[in-house]
């Protein structure tokens, strides 16, 4: 029976595992929705929202346990602590979604997609749309030259 016992392991060691949700947390912070297995993106569901909890908390030594939960990477840091604190000041939990997408083509496994409730599509989009714009001013430039 597995009362009071919570987590799962994933087929790792305790340290790989650390490591990898680690990682797993440094790309969603960065890229705000990442495609991964259920089973790890309902294992990290809980270790995002903490970290996201203690962005909104501020201050020097909640900076520093992020900067350690996050693999000892500060951009992801200060971005957990301006953009993603600012976003969600006003909302309480519940900053994270998660979505079944289907199966894996490789081993069947659950396939899905967890990403940031409220994330900025629309800058990204914008984005490279002038990225976009631009390659193709430079290329008709070129072929007039």
């Amino acid at each position: 029976m597995r009362h009071r016992i919570k987590g799962r392991k994933l087929g790792r060691t305790t340290s790989h595992r650390q490591a990898m949700l680690a990682n797993i947390a440094v790309s969603l912070i960065t890229h705000e929705q990442i495609e991964t297995t259920l089973s790890k993106a309902k294992e990290l569901r809980p270790y995002v929202e903490k970290l996201i909890t203690l962005g909104k908390k501020g201050g020097l030594s909640n900076r520093r346990i992020a900067i350690a939960q996050l693999a000892n990477q500060a951009e992801p840091a200060a971005k957990l602590f301006t953009t993603l604190a600012e976003r969600y000041k006003t909302r309480a939990g519940g900053y994270t979604r998660i979505i079944k997408t289907g199966y894996r083509v490789g081993d069947n496994a659950d396939v899905a997609v967890i990403e940031f409730v409220d994330r900025d599509v629309t800058a990204k989009g914008k984005k490279d749309i002038a990225d976009a714009k631009a390659r193709q001013a430079a290329q008709e430039a070129e072929a007039v030259a």
